[in-house]
């Protein structure tokens, strides 16, 4: 049972984080796990906050502010973001952030196993309700891991900057000024939506995020919404690579003419947009599906390969493209990243999507498939020599189950 004693009462870290609301407060304003008030009773007093929604997920805690009955502060009870609506200028939050302790469970202290996981469930989210030009009030401490804290804040692309610390015998405290990135924001003004960080690879990041395709549709024409999920890269700061993005588009939009890759949506200098594609990486979908169903997705990445043999592009990564497929549930094979593609008169896709399937052989042996790799090599070497057609069903004949 949640009790009074369950509040979180001010502590240092609530007298410092309440320096800074005094400073910075203004317009519309969330304080987020609220526990005494203390930052939305700060915030109310401010003549130039209009608005203080504070929440917190102890209903005993909501119920205490609540008896306050301060004019133009309105409190909610609920998990994170859960009740909240609308955006904010400022968002406030001093969360949990101690590491959990074995047998204890304490969601005032507690901010998950490492102690930075309530974090960042909040910033995986907070986007969406923050003005373009809004700021956050963070604060934490060296207990929760400063370079993890930084590392998710960079990762759903907002930017820092350190405002107030405070050594304590055992911590430092932090408060960090966050605001959004000015990527984040052009993101966001083209539409997409709900933006978290995705995965990365060596010089790419990918958000997902969604956007209505309607939105284009000129105001006084009657349009449904058509939201559709769809996968964001940008350029890694720490990639030293040079133009990947707008040759990444460029080279994506010619496979699109060939029905291959997710469709391109939009591009600029610094971003891609294309549609997400749901599924499972190509040799983790081979050893959960049936022998004759891995032949089928063969098939058609052979297919893939011999269109862009045709059109003399040269994917790349094609021998080893672990994580350049992606099976999506309805057994279609999507191949993603183009941003090594180059135009050459001996494209080399079908021939290194080849050795892949050699590779493959232990796998699909184990669901029926045989593969007699010296007869795939030499019909490979054949298919080299003109890229002909009847070639390559020479190679569709020998991959089969």
């Amino acid at each position: 049972m949640i009790t009074s004693s369950d509040i979180y009462e001010p502590q240092e870290d609530s007298y410092l984080l309440q320096k800074s609301v005094r400073q910075l407060a203004f317009g519309r304003v969330l304080d987020m796990g609220t526990g005494s008030g203390i930052q939305a009773l700060t915030a109310a007093e401010i003549p130039r906050v209009r608005e203080v929604v504070a929440v917190d997920i102890n209903p005993v805690a909501v119920e205490e502010l609540k008896q306050k009955q301060i004019r133009k502060m309105t409190v909610r009870q609920g998990d994170l973001f859960e009740p909240v609506d609308g955006q904010f200028t400022v968002i406030i939050f001093n969360p949990p952030y101690l590491p959990q302790d074995k047998g204890i469970e304490d969601c005032v202290l507690y901010g998950g196993k490492k102690g930075w996981e309530i974090a960042e469930r909040f910033f995986r989210d907070a986007s969406r309700y923050l003005l373009p030009d809004g700021k956050i009030l963070f604060l934490f401490s060296t207990l929760t891991n400063k370079q993890k804290i930084e590392e998710i804040v960079g990762r759903y692309l907002f930017s820092f900057q350190e405002i107030d610390r405070q050594k304590l015998a055992f911590e430092e405290l932090f408060v960090y000024e966050i605001t959004k990135t000015p990527l984040l924001r052009r993101l966001e003004a083209r539409g997409i939506e709900h933006l978290t960080y995705h995965a990365q690879g060596k010089r790419g990041m990918i958000y997902k995020g969604r956007i209505n395709l309607n939105q284009k549709i000129k105001s006084f024409i009657p349009s449904r919404s058509n939201y559709v999920d769809v996968a964001v890269k940008v350029k890694k700061e720490t990639s030293e690579a040079k133009e990947t993005i707008p040759r990444e588009s460029s080279w994506l939009e010619r496979a699109n003419h060939r029905g291959i890759g997710p469709k391109l949506l939009l591009a600029t200098e610094e971003f891609v947009v294309t549609k997400f594609i749901s599924g499972d990486y190509l040799l983790e979908w081979l050893e959960t599906h049936s022998g004759p169903e891995g032949v089928a997705v063969l098939h058609q990445l052979l297919d893939q390969c011999f269109l862009l043999d045709q059109g003399k592009i040269s994917k790349e990564e094609m021998h080893h493209p672990y994580k350049h497929i992606i099976v999506t549930p309805f057994r279609k094979p999507v191949m993603i990243d183009f941003e090594r593609c180059h135009a050459t008169e001996k494209p080399q896709n079908v021939t290194q999507f080849i050795e892949y399937i050699c590779r493959l052989k232990p796998v699909l042996e184990k669901k029926g498939v045989t593969i007699d790799i010296a007869l795939l090599r030499e019909a490979a070497k054949e298919y080299k020599e003109g890229y002909a057609s009847d070639s390559f069903k020479k190679i569709i004949k020998l991959v089969s189950s």
